[in-house]
């Protein structure tokens, strides 16, 4: 690799960075490499396209663009072809009446003039096919990588690409919510968000779904999914068309208007976006889009990501950045969007991809030749794209490895995000639950594990995401609750000790995370009331089944069953950090740890956070210190009875502080803390 070019442009804040972490101080020719990298490319994009601006719009070039005047622009960029045709329902599939001209750099243009009434000669709702003609001579035929909506009719296996330019429009009524200072994040999936064994719709999701996450006092929904596919089982994450919104679920009008309701409610809408990998399909993806093995991707080996089989971005590719930076630019300014969580940036950072790789902290594992510094650099000029233009939006990496300063300003020579997830935190969890006696649970693990997040780096906690709910894995309530939850969570049925056990460890977990996990929080659906059974998508290995491609909502809705409860506290939970504001507040102070009691105690937003996990054993008149002096009063009971509680605590309790240092606070007070119950007490003093 080489050193730093010390005449290059440099990382202007680097020195805050390093100042805030000497440990990156060998380090600082990465920083300035990558950093100038960015700044090169910035600039080339600046003196080569017209700026940021204009080559992040070709979305509105790029692909098949009706002109004001009726006439139909096209553009294609591929590089292997010997030629290339544009063909389908409007000239009769004749594949070679309408060639395309060859440009420089690989592309190809069309212009097709209006028809003499000036209507369009693609008219909308038409099939389209983009015919390669490839090196060796063979015709082939492909949906433009730049396509908008794309349709699988149901006895076919293809997607076929259909043109989208509707007379009128879905037209935005409502604008976006405020940038938030912090996110309580529902993650969602619109095909499984009803209770029907069926693909759900947008629709759906709008009528019926969204009031509830609103109930729920959730501020912002993360959309998987949503990016074509044509394989539903995988997710959303083996993408065949990235500018078109998924059609299983409706149209794109539909879409954008779900977007907009959710604006109306005050949400937040983030897109789950996959920019690390492409389905390896070419009849309906991108894959051999020209006839060659490359065009967008790495050719050979270094191209397919072995875990996954999808081929794997040239993020130095002039082309590709222009298509990845277009797609971003299209999902904000087309549908509505605020925002993305980048999915598997740890594949993208590595050349390794984190195949066999585990990271234990060490500064060495995120410097050096194996970090694809062409794909940090894309995800540097993403961010600085996004917060340039729209600097109400938000970004957040899923990244396992925990590279320093992903989460710092690109200026500091940082990757720009906003947010990572803190990923780790599910991992301790079901380590907990699958290996330790409660009695052997350890109070100190677990407030490390909910409290080691970079200085200044902002981390979205979760108990648990769809990566847990998924087949082959166990959400937290079924690891808890296990088979009994099919026979015992009615109210009519005596409490067994497992689920009693599942109930309360299940609210315990969830508000420990909240409170202190980061400075934002995340649940996937259904997993707030504690859902049944796992996650899994309609192939061959299940027959084809939707029984557990949906999310049971009326099972809350039932005052017979007990996920109700559950379903209440989470509500309430984020009623409370709404109020308060906990998340966007500096970390907590800790002040208890105790093994053999099984206590954590800490103050965070003005609010004193008290768990008791031991199984058994209640505490009276057990003294926790607090810094600010006054009265204090319940706020938030786990053991209430509409969470399902036992009802130990009278709320119409009032603890008095005393001026009596503990555990290095200044004063402390007395509470009475029955066994596995979480307690929120609020200083009525300063009453919000």
């Amino acid at each position: 690799m080489a050193a730093a070019n010390t005449q290059g442009p440099r990382a202007p804040k680097l020195p805050q960075l390093l100042e805030r972490d000497p440990y990156l101080a060998p380090f600082e020719q990465d920083f300035q490499r990558r950093y100038a990298l960015f700044y090169n490319r910035l600039k080339s994009i600046e003196e080569n396209e017209g700026g940021l601006d204009k080559f992040s719009k070709s979305y509105k070039t790029f692909g098949v663009n009706q002109f004001v005047d009726g006439g139909v622009y096209c553009k294609e960029w591929a590089p292997g072809a010997e030629a290339v045709f544009l063909t389908g329902d409007f000239n009769g599939w004749n594949p070679f009446s309408h060639p395309y001209k060859k440009m420089e750099y690989g592309k190809w243009e069309l212009f097709i003039p209006p028809g003499q009434d000036g209507y369009s000669p693609v008219p909308h709702g038409s099939k389209l096919k983009v015919v390669i003609r490839a090196q060796n001579g063979e015709l082939l035929y492909r949906i433009s990588p730049w396509a908008r909506y794309v349709v699988r009719d149901q006895d076919k296996v293809n997607y076929d690409w259909v043109h989208w330019n509707p007379p009128q429009s879905y037209i935005r009524k409502h604008r976006s919510p405020e940038r938030l200072k912090s996110l309580r994040i529902y993650e969602s999936h619109v095909g499984i968000a009803s209770p029907e064994g069926k693909i759900a719709s947008y629709k759906n999701f709008t009528y019926n779904v969204l009031p509830r996450i609103k109930d729920l006092g959730y501020n912002c929904v993360q959309l998987m999914a949503i990016m074509e596919h044509a394989y539903y089982a995988s997710f959303g994450y083996q993408v065949t068309s990235f500018f078109a919104a998924s059609s299983r679920y409706g149209t794109p009008d539909d879409l954008k208007e779900m977007i907009d309701v959710a604006h109306s409610m005050g949400i937040t809408v983030l897109l789950d976006v996959v920019h690390s990998h492409a389905s390896k399909n070419s009849e309906d993806g991108l894959n051999k889009f020209d006839g060659t093995d490359s065009c967008f991707f790495h050719s050979g080996p270094k191209g397919t990501h072995q875990l996954w089989d999808s081929r794997l971005f040239d993020y130095s590719n002039w082309e590709v950045l222009r298509f990845l930076l277009s797609n971003l630019r299209m999902w904000i300014e087309d549908y509505g969007f605020d925002g993305f969580r980048f999915d598997g940036v740890t594949s993208m950072l590595y050349h390794h991809h984190g195949i066999g790789t585990g990271f234990s902290g060490d500064y060495n594992e995120y410097f050096g030749l194996h970090v694809d510094e062409d794909a940090l650099c894309y995800l540097m000029l993403a961010n600085h794209m996004v917060n340039f233009l729209h600097p109400e939006c938000i970004t957040i990496a899923e990244d396992v490895s925990g590279m320093p300063a992903l989460c710092r300003p690109v200026a500091e020579g940082g990757g720009g995000f906003d947010y990572r997830l803190a990923m780790a935190i599910p991992d301790k969890w079901i380590q907990i639950i699958k290996e330790l006696k409660d009695e052997d649970w350890n109070m100190g693990n677990i407030v490390y594990t909910l409290t080691n997040r970079r200085y200044e780096e902002k981390c979205i906690a979760y108990a648990e995401s769809h990566d847990q709910a998924l087949v082959g894995d166990k959400t937290l309530a079924f690891r808890l609750m296990d088979a009994e939850m099919y026979t015992n969570m009615s109210v009519l049925s005596p409490l067994t000790p497992v689920i009693d056990r599942g109930i309360q460890l299940h609210k315990m977990i969830r508000l420990i995370t909240h409170a202190l996990g980061g400075d934002s929080y995340l649940n996937f659906m259904g997993n707030e009331f504690g859902h049944p059974e796992w996650l899994d998508f309609p192939r061959k290995g299940n027959n084809e089944s939707y029984h557990y491609a949906r999310r049971q909502f009326n099972l809350t809705d039932d005052h017979l069953l007990r996920y109700r409860f559950l379903n209440a506290f989470d509500r309430d939970m984020n009623k409370s950090e709404e109020r308060f504001g906990w998340l966007a507040s500096p970390p907590a102070f800790v002040s208890e740890k105790h093994e053999s009691n099984k206590v954590i105690a800490f103050e965070r937003a003005g609010l004193v956070f008290i768990f008791n996990f031991h199984p058994y054993q209640s505490y009276v008149d057990y003294r926790v210190g607090v810094e600010t002096p006054g009265k204090y009063k319940i706020l938030l009971d786990s053991d209430a009875s509409e969470y399902g509680g036992h009802q130990r605590l009278d709320h119409n309790t009032e603890y008095f502080s005393e001026e009596y240092p503990h555990n290095y606070r200044h004063n402390s007070l007395m509470v009475y803390i029955p066994s596995r119950v979480a307690i929120v007490l609020q200083n009525t003093d300063n009453a919000k």
